[in-house]
């Protein structure tokens, strides 16, 4: 699916307001380095429920061990390589496999 700056907005506030809203962490305390372990208290089945999500609201044709495969290889730890992750998600779909983020 071709990705726009809508796109990319509204992906980076889903994230922002899903983390802000699951941690108890106001969100103009979370910035693109905020770490979701260590500085959230968070963990990958988070970001996975996240990931869910985007696929869900994009009606992407990914599965979840998809994505955990990708995040083996390359973990997303911040904010901003989470919005990167999910961005990718929606314009590659099950290729996130190929795709060098």
């Amino acid at each position: 699916m071709p990705v726009d700056q809508k796109i990319v907005h509204d992906i980076s506030e889903l994230v922002y307001q899903y983390f802000s809203q699951d941690c108890d962490i106001p969100v103009d305390q979370i910035t693109d380095e905020t770490n979701i372990i260590e500085d959230l208290e968070g963990d990958s089945l988070m970001l996975l429920a996240l990931l869910e999500m985007v696929r869900k609201k994009y009606s992407i044709g990914i599965e979840l061990k998809t994505l955990g495969k990708h995040l083996m290889k390359r973990p997303a730890n911040t904010i901003g390589e989470i919005i990167r992750l999910s961005v990718a998600v929606v314009e590659h779909g099950d290729q996130i496999l190929n795709v060098e983020l």
